[in-house]
């Protein structure tokens, strides 16, 4: 096969041997052909584009429904977090057992990948667009000439002009209706123009896999094979308000008002001058009278008919003379149950508490344990769609870090799984809930304090009393030594105990300092890292 468009890593192939008769899982949308066609085309024999295409249309007419939206700048606002003084999303490197030199420059790239981005400030848009189309596509631009600077460029792709592909290569053996699979070749098709049918047929441009970022929602359809978006439950439900609220507007213009109907006594008249006759009157006493608000102006239009005319009819001699009546208008129309019954039905296939659409409610400062089941639900929905989002960063992370040469694809496929990220919350759920916990540490600290020393260290409280990260212990360690008049680079400050269990003073070796001396900025200080048996510093 001819050279895909872009660049590709050169992985150890560690599985000649291995015999296969499933293909691999189809859960990220991809489209499987058969090996050996055309370089430029793809065979599409079950129409799977163009449906694919027909739903993200779909969802992003449906997100500029005003309670949908309403909705999504909700579920955005609470899984993208802007904060002037912190960054939407961090790398936390706890779990990795790699010399802190690594962990830095891994920290570094992260904060790379998130200038690439423009996080900061377009990281709410980026999320939206992800959770509207269900999938989230980006070009890495790498300078071939040198790759050991990175990603350069990262460029938004439509997801109707690219599609993934799985070019699967099968083989008879042992004359068996069974096909083994011989070989996997994973590419993306590009068309700039769409990627629209033709005859089954979609023409485009082979590129590499590890030149796109591909972020999928998660969400796919067992039967077609279509990744959905988390607007597609919301579908059915948009469609039916939209019917009701049409219907109830036109049922209240044409039924509301009031009109009159106007029995003319024709006497003997034959029909045509009866008729002349119905026209005269009703253009006597016709009151048209209309004011016009751009020019001050009253105005007749007794020449223009409405929708909501008078009713003339004439009555022959003998009945009753002319009479005038009034048609009521409809009743019950301040009823809006099946409204309000349809947006319920929306917000719950949202997923977000139906609370929180209420303009009448209010924001409640209270205990965590006063907070609605709904909430809850909410707050776990928002954590899933954060977890189905970091391959964004993943993806480019690995790039930048394979390609400057920080580590290998192999150290890379046993950290993966290590890296975890954090996001800001502001919330009112989360701050209750962080200040809940933060009391309950402060308590448990109390409980253990006099045992600090001898059966427990200072740094196992930190890590699994205060669940402190390593970053968070040098931080604190550091900005206790500068308290103290201590220069972090001399080491750390011993905090004894004293016989009541509080802490008096920071100490050397052992021996507390006094206040004075703090003060003055005496002392010098070890490293708490230190190890006295073998005299060397941990990393």
């Amino acid at each position: 096969m001819a050279e895909l468009f872009g660049f590709r890593f050169n992985r150890i192939k560690n599985d000649e041997g291995s015999e296969k008769f499933t293909p691999p899982p189809m859960d990220d949308g991809s489209i499987e052909v058969a090996g050996g066609g055309f370089f430029s085309q793809i065979l599409d024999t079950d129409g799977r584009e163009r449906t694919e295409l027909d739903l993200i249309r779909r969802y992003r007419d449906i997100a500029q429904q005003s309670e949908v939206d309403s909705a999504i700048e909700d579920i955005i606002n609470e899984g993208i977090v802007a904060n002037e003084r912190a960054q939407a999303v961090s790398i936390v490197l706890d779990q990795l057992p790699y010399p802190m030199k690594i962990k830095k420059r891994i920290q570094d790239e992260f904060d790379s990948v998130l200038q690439l981005l423009d996080f900061d400030t377009k990281g709410h848009d980026i999320f939206r667009r992800w959770y509207i189309d269900g999938r989230l596509f980006y070009h890495k631009v790498i300078d071939k000439k040198n790759p050991k600077r990175g990603v350069m460029e990262l460029r938004y792709i439509d997801p109707r002009k690219i599609r993934k592909v799985k070019e699967i290569t099968k083989e008879n053996k042992g004359g068996s209706s069974v096909e083994l699979i011989k070989k996997v070749n994973d590419y993306y098709m590009y068309n700039d123009k769409g990627l629209q049918v033709s005859g089954g047929t979609q023409e485009g441009l082979k590129i590499a896999p590890d030149s796109i970022v591909y972020v999928p929602s998660g969400l796919i359809d067992q039967n077609k094979g279509h990744i959905l978006s988390y607007l597609h439950k919301a579908i059915k439900p948009v469609n039916q308000l939209r019917m009701i609220e049409d219907s109830l507007v036109i049922y209240r213009v044409s039924r509301a008002p009031e009109r009159r109907i106007f029995y003319i006594d024709v006497g003997n008249l034959p029909k045509v001058k009866a008729e002349q006759y119905l026209k005269d009157v009703m253009n006597r006493y016709r009151n048209k009278l209309t004011y016009d608000a751009s020019t001050g102006e009253i105005r007749d239009d007794r020449n223009h008919m409405s929708m909501l005319e008078d009713f003339w009819l004439p009555r022959r001699e003998g009945g009753r003379g002319t009479e005038i009546t009034t048609l009521a208008g409809g009743s019950n129309l301040g009823e809006i149950e099946d409204i309000k019954y349809f947006q319920t039905k929306l917000y719950r296939s949202l997923n977000v508490p139906i609370s929180r659409m209420e303009s009448e409610s209010q924001f409640s400062l209270g205990r965590s344990t006063e907070i609605t089941r709904d909430e809850l639900k909410f707050t776990k929905f928002v954590q899933r769609l954060r977890k189905k989002f970091t391959p964004l960063f993943t993806d480019i992370l690995k790039t930048n870090l394979v390609l400057k040469g920080v580590i290998t694809l192999e150290d890379w496929d046993n950290m993966v799984q290590l890296i975890q990220y954090d996001f800001l919350q502001d919330g009112h759920f989360a701050e209750l809930k962080r200040a809940e916990m933060m009391e309950s540490q402060m308590t448990a600290l109390q409980s253990i304090e006099s045992y600090i020393g001898t059966f427990f260290s200072k740094q196992w409280v930190q890590r699994n009393v205060l669940n402190m990260t390593e970053i968070e212990i040098t931080d604190m360690q550091d900005q206790i030594n500068k308290e103290a008049g201590l220069d972090p680079e001399d080491g750390g400050v011993d905090v004894p105990d004293n016989t009541d269990g509080i802490t008096r003073y920071p100490s050397i070796d052992g021996t507390p300092i006094p206040p004075d001396d703090i003060a003055g900025g005496g002392g010098g200080g070890t490293d708490p890292s230190y190890n006295k048996d073998n005299g060397d510093k941990d990393e």
